[in-house]
């Protein structure tokens, strides 16, 4: 989604576990991320029941969950996700898609600056007798204290008026020999939380 300088609109929106961010880009700066979300706090495990017989499947899935947002964050804050183990915690088919989202912020000049907040993030679902075990994770993204940076104007970019600052995201996890990796990211721009 490019816009020609001829639009003096801010672009803001959220891509899947690709970027798994949400980002805005200012329409002079078409090289920018479609997307790009920091993580300074991580999603809380939500109170397990010790009836619950998937409670430590859950608090793993959320502990990978939580993992692949710090890994995401190192590598936003400097559009490089060298010195970052995010392969440790997304699929290698969206590791590739999220290094093509670094390239084009470091080809835009920009960075991630601020914070993105998780509200009751918890695990809906578990499926432990599929062939490969998944996990469905529901989260509620703030991005109220998050800033798209340009390092080429030296200024942070406007968020557009009708972004939602909160709002629902979903991630599915499957289970593979080294633990839980998150397979999909959704966010949902148009259902707040």
């Amino acid at each position: 989604m490019l816009l020609t300088t001829r639009h003096r609109a801010v672009l803001c929106g959220a891509v899947a576990l690709a970027t798994a961010l949400t980002g805005c880009v200012e329409d002079d700066d078409p090289a920018a991320p479609s997307a790009a979300p920091p993580a300074a706090s991580s999603p809380t495990p939500a109170a397990s029941s010790s009836a619950d017989p998937d409670a430590a499947e859950k608090t793993a899935v959320l502990a990978s969950y939580t993992a692949m947002w710090t890994e995401q964050m190192k590598a936003y804050r400097k559009a490089d996700a060298k010195g970052t183990d995010l392969e440790r915690y997304v699929t290698a088919e969206a590791l590739g898609q999220f290094r093509n989202d670094l390239d084009r912020m470091k080809q835009a000049g920009t960075v991630v600056r601020g914070d993105l907040a998780h509200d009751d993030t918890k695990v809906t679902a578990v499926d432990m007798d599929a062939q490969t075990p998944t996990a469905t994770v529901q989260d509620c993204m703030d991005i109220s204290k998050w800033q798209t940076y340009s390092t080429k104007k030296d200024q942070v970019l406007p968020m557009p008026s009708a972004q939602p600052r909160r709002y629902v995201a979903t991630a599915t996890a499957e289970k593979w020999e080294d633990g839980w990796i998150i397979t999909t990211f959704t966010p949902d721009g148009a259902q707040a939380c």
